[in-house]
C-alpha cells in the first residue's frame, strides 16, 4: 500500500487527449470519488486542482453547526415570528 505524503511530488502524464489520471493513492488521500468534480487553476507554472464541494454538505453542516449552537427555532416559531399565519396557544 503507497501512502500520499502532503507535499510529495508525484509524477503524472498527460495523454494525447490532454488528460491525465490521479493514482488511487492519491485519489484515496484526498477522498476522490468517481463523478466527483475538480476544479483547476493556474497559478504560475503550476496546475492546482480544488475539489468542489457539494452545496447539499455544505447546507448540513452549516444546519448542524446551527442547531449545536441552539441558533434554530421550529417552523412554528419562525412563522409566528415572521407573521406567516396564527400560531394558537
Amino acid at each position: 500500500m503507497v501512502i500520499m505524503t502532503e507535499g510529495k511530488p508525484v509524477a503524472i502524464r498527460v495523454d494525447a487527449r490532454g488528460r491525465i489520471s490521479l493514482p488511487g493513492a492519491f485519489r484515496k488521500a484526498l477522498g476522490l470519488n468517481p463523478g466527483d468534480t475538480l476544479f483547476a487553476r493556474r497559478v504560475g507554472e503550476r496546475v492546482e486542482l480544488i475539489k468542489s464541494d457539494n452545496p447539499f454538505d455544505s447546507l448540513a453542516r452549516y444546519a448542524v453547526k446551527e442547531f449545536k449552537e441552539g441558533k434554530t427555532v421550529t417552523l412554528e416559531e419562525w412563522a409566528e415570528r415572521e407573521g406567516v399565519f396564527p400560531v394558537e396557544k
